[in-house]
């Protein structure tokens, strides 16, 4: 999403309007606060920092299925260490 200059709003603006950025997020707007001119904080709906931890929590599922098939290809293909080989690079 790309931000408007009325989405860009100075922290120190933001304490006096919080009530209406926090209306105008509800509505679908995202804000983004800056401090001293430069990105601070954003404003999002809470349903929406809800979908985004669940993409990340997707995608760290989706990493760890990606290892755990590299994994099994490379037993399949008879690439594998040995128990003892495992606990010494272990220790």
């Amino acid at each position: 999403m790309s931000f408007s200059a009325l989405d860009v709003v100075p922290i120190s603006e933001a304490r006096a309007r919080l009530t209406e950025l926090s209306d105008e997020v509800v509505a679908g707007a995202e804000k983004l606060l800056t401090k001293n001119g430069a990105a601070y904080v954003a404003i999002v709906d809470a349903r929406k920092l809800d979908y985004y931890h669940a993409l990340e929590a997707e995608h760290a599922s989706l990493v760890l299925l990606g290892e755990a098939e590299a994994g099994l290809r490379e037993v399949l293909a008879g690439r594998r260490v040995s128990h003892a080989d495992l606990l010494k690079a272990l220790s």
